[in-house]
C-alpha cells in the first residue's frame, strides 16, 4: 500500500518570541515493511534544521529558529509503500536491549487495578495468545474518544474513566502488558484505518515475544497494526516520542493547531 502524509503543526504566539527550539520525530525509517518513498520538512520561516538518531533509534530533527517570532508552521509530508506482516517488525533498527522496555515510566507505572486486569486477560495462555488477549480487552473496555489528548494523564487516571484517546489506549496496553512481564513499548506514526479519521498523529505499542521479536499491537482497532500502518518512532511512553517537543524564548501564551491526513493507495 502506498500511503500519502500531510501533518502539518502550527504554533501561534499572543507576544513575538526570541527564540524557538523544537525536536522533531516526525521522519519514518526503512524497514522491511516500510519504505519511504518521499519525506519532506519545511518550515514557514528562516531556520536551521539538524538530523540525528536518538537512543531509541529514531530519527530525529533539530529545529532553531531566531525571533522575533509571531509564529511557526511546521509541515511534513511525503509518501511510504508498507506491506503487511500480521504485526510482526522485520529489519528495523533495535540499538536497545528488549529487557529495557520492562522498565515503567510515572506516566505509565501499573497500579494493582490495572495488573489485575492484565493478569485476568493473559493468564494460562501461551504469549503470543496472551497479547492479543489483552489488545482486544483494552479495545473493548473503553469507548474510543477523538480529541487531543488530555497532558500529563496517566494509565492509572485513564483506566479508572469509560473513555480513552489513541494515545491513552496504547499507554494502558504498555503498562499492562509490562505488568504481565512482556518488554512493551509505545509507537508513533500514521493510520489510515481509523474510524472517523483523526486530526492528529496515531499511537500503539509493540510488545516483545520471544522467539518472534516486537510484534505490534493496536488497541484502538484492536489488532495488530498492517499495511495501513506507518511507523515513525519509539519510547518508552508516549511522551518520549512524541513528533514535537522543545520550548520558546519570550513572554505570553502559545496556541497550537495540528493538522493531519492521510490517505492510501493498494
Amino acid at each position: 500500500m502506498r500511503l500519502t502524509i500531510d501533518h502539518r503543526t502550527t504554533y501561534r504566539f499572543t507576544a513575538p518570541q526570541g527564540r524557538v527550539v523544537q525536536l522533531l520525530r516526525m521522519t519514518p525509517r526503512n524497514t522491511h515493511d516500510q519504505t519511504v518513498a518521499a519525506w519532506d520538512i519545511n518550515i514557514d520561516c528562516d531556520a536551521r534544521l539538524r538530523e540525528h538518531r536518538d537512543g531509541f533509534g529514531n530519527i530525529t530533527t533539530m529545529l532553531y529558529a531566531e525571533g522575533p517570532l509571531s509564529g511557526i508552521e511546521i509541515s511534513v509530508s511525503g509518501e511510504v509503500v508498507t506491506s503487511s506482516s500480521s504485526g510482526v517488525l522485520h529489519g528495523t533498527f533495535e540499538p536497545l536491549p528488549a529487557a529495557l522496555f520492562l522498565r515503567s515510566t510515572p506516566a505509565t507505572h501499573a497500579e494493582p487495578a490495572l495488573a489485575a486486569f492484565a493478569q485476568a486477560a493473559t493468564e494460562g495462555r501461551a504469549p503470543i495468545a496472551a497479547l492479543h488477549a489483552l489488545n482486544a480487552a483494552v479495545h473493548e473496555r473503553f469507548t474510543l474518544v477523538d480529541g487531543r489528548p488530555e497532558a500529563g494523564l496517566t494509565v492509572t487516571a485513564a483506566f479508572a474513566r469509560e473513555t480513552a484517546t489513541a494515545r491513552d489506549l496504547a499507554q494502558m496496553f504498555v503498562a499492562a502488558a509490562r505488568a504481565a512481564g512482556f518488554p512493551a513499548r509505545y509507537v508513533t506514526g500514521y493510520c489510515d484505518a481509523l474510524p472517523n479519521g483523526r486530526p492528529t498523529p496515531h499511537g500503539w505499542a509493540d510488545a516483545w515475544v520471544e522467539g518472534l521479536g516486537w510484534v505490534g499491537f493496536d488497541p484502538t482497532l484492536g489488532r495488530s497494526p498492517e499495511a495501513h500502518h506507518v511507523r515513525v518512532a519509539v519510547a518508552l511512553d508516549a511522551a518520549g516520542c512524541s513528533p514535537v517537543a522543545g520550548s520558546r524564548l519570550g513572554e505570553g501564551r502559545e496556541w497550537l493547531d495540528v493538522e493531519v491526513q492521510v490517505s492510501g493507495q493498494d
